[in-house]
């Protein structure tokens, strides 16, 4: 008697941006697509986030620090990685290959395990301007990372949330994943 076969699993990195808190829209999309979901949050954007909402709805802890020696991990591993909100901060660190906290320790190992990764960032005109930031998306690009499309907003403005294409990352990374859907073997062990 075989196994039946397990859910992709997909981590959602957000990042501190006023609109983190609707990061349950992306959650819920992925799982409508048949995912599961784990977050990691950096540590700026725990206080957007409704945790415990979040927490229930995806079955896991939501993540933002490093696990102690010994502990078990608390996530399994991702198949596919959407960045979203993707901030100034986080997209320069993560093109320099800075790990400097959990999120973008994930994110820079993931480009050598190969994980199919987008990144849906959210800056401001003023931020999206800067020389480091064109370069920094230039550097993810070539490293393979799929690219949103979401246009810079006025700075001090805020950016409309009603703009913000979450399940665009999940369209973004669809083809990479479906064709290897067929190859993910069942989780041993995994709860």
């Amino acid at each position: 008697m075989s196994e039946p076969q397990r859910k992709p699993f997909l981590y959602v990195v957000v990042c501190a941006a006023g609109i983190a808190d609707d990061a349950s829209r992306l959650i819920a999309a992925a799982q409508e697509r048949n995912w599961d979901v784990g977050v990691i949050a950096t540590p700026h954007a725990l206080p957007f986030l409704d945790v415990p909402a979040i927490e229930a709805r995806t079955g896991f802890q939501v993540r933002s620090a490093w696990r102690s020696p010994g502990d078990d991990r608390p996530l399994p591993p991702a198949d596919a990685i959407v960045v979203a909100p993707a901030t100034f901060n986080t997209v320069n660190k993560w093109a320099a290959g800075f790990a400097d906290n959990l999120a973008l320790a994930i994110l820079c190992e993931a480009y050598g395990m190969d994980i199919p990764t987008a990144v849906l960032p959210y800056v401001n005109s003023a931020l999206a301007a800067h020389p480091a930031y064109r370069r920094s998306l230039a550097e993810l690009r070539e490293m393979g990372v799929l690219m949103g499309s979401y246009e810079p907003h006025r700075p001090k403005a805020g950016g409309r949330a009603d703009r913000f294409r979450w399940e665009e990352g999940l369209d973004l990374i669809a083809p990479f994943v479906s064709r290897a859907a067929d190859a993910i073997p069942p989780r041993c062990g995994a709860s």
